[in-house]
């Protein structure tokens, strides 16, 4: 059913191809306020150009919460040129492309946001209490107060991008051209584990993390699809990035922030728990919560069912 909300506007493929390439060229143009600072330590002489392809000491260049800055603002631009590009291009409003539902529902995306953080920050504080070795308090009141108010208006913006390009633009356009919904589930999560291959956590964990990112994207789309709307994907992901950035940050992590906790235990060390745990027994638990709690049924057709299009007298193009 989400999937077919595409069928409300102009769906041809080839305006798919174009939103995409649209969407890059917003996240490259809200690049240039970094580019242009690296592009000035540079002439200054501050940065060691041997380590410019070393990810992690790009992220260590600028104070941490300049640098979340530059990190998030591409995002916020791509998530721009998306929202036009649903606007103008394919003639759909913003809550026919996030949802089936007569409105978005809120209440959907604060449950799992909520709950998610509850359940993330608990990891994290238990791990410290049974392993205390392994962190560090780096807790300062001014930058963590100023890295609230970035990651608060940023990250949301960021992760609203991600699944508003993978689970919402892909997971339609995608399921329009194959005509069933699998396809799209399949392409969509393996696509959104790869692009976080240049991540710093890929160099120090080796690819096997990759299976916790292609599970978290599975994770995502089999929600979206479950419930006929981007409201929980939206939710858990704005959760889980935002509540990591502000309680733990670690010096081989993408995000290096003032927060609470500084990891320092060593990454080659993680293993089963951290990597397949989330996929193979938390994730399925989430599942089981929100199919009780909004009553889903009918998996196999909602997974991997064909996608038809609606009469045109009940689907006509939205003005």
């Amino acid at each position: 059913m989400y999937i077919a909300q595409a069928f409300k506007g102009l769906h041809e493929f080839w305006r798919y191809i174009i939103g995409v390439v649209i969407a890059i060229f917003g996240v490259v143009i809200f690049s240039f306020p970094h580019m242009i600072a690296i592009g000035i330590e540079t002439a200054n002489g501050n940065l060691d150009l041997s380590r410019m392809s070393d990810t992690s000491y790009i992220m260590s260049i600028f104070e941490p919460n300049l640098n979340l800055v530059f990190v998030l603002l591409p995002f916020a631009g791509g998530l721009l040129a998306l929202l036009l590009v649903v606007k103008f291009l394919h003639n759909q409003t913003i809550k026919i492309f996030t949802t089936t539902r007569k409105k978005i529902d809120w209440k959907r995306f604060w449950f799992i946001f909520f709950l998610w953080g509850v359940v993330s920050s608990s990891f994290v504080l238990i791990d410290y209490f049974i392993s205390p070795e392994d962190y560090q308090w780096n807790f300062k009141l001014m930058p963590f107060i100023i890295l609230c108010v970035i990651a608060i208006i940023l990250i949301p913006l960021q992760t609203s991008f991600e699944e508003y390009l993978f689970r919402g633009y892909l997971m339609q356009g995608l399921g329009v051209l194959a005509k069933n919904k699998w396809v799209p589930l399949i392409i969509t999560s393996v696509v959104f584990g790869l692009l976080h291959i240049a991540n710093p956590e890929v160099e120090k964990l080796g690819y096997i993390i990759m299976v916790y990112y292609i599970g978290t994207g599975l994770f995502l789309g089999i929600i979206t699809l479950m419930d006929d709307g981007l409201e929980l994907a939206l939710g858990f992901h704005a959760a889980n990035n935002l509540f990591t950035a502000l309680l733990v940050t670690a010096n081989w992590t993408a995000f290096q922030t003032h927060s609470v906790f500084k990891d320092l235990s060593d990454p080659s060390d993680m293993g089963f728990t951290e990597i397949f745990v989330p996929v193979l027994v938390v994730f399925p638990i989430l599942l089981f919560i929100l199919a009780k709690r909004y009553k889903w049924n009918n998996w196999k057709d909602k997974l991997i069912g064909q996608v038809i299009e609606p009469p045109k007298e009940d689907y006509k193009i939205l003005e």
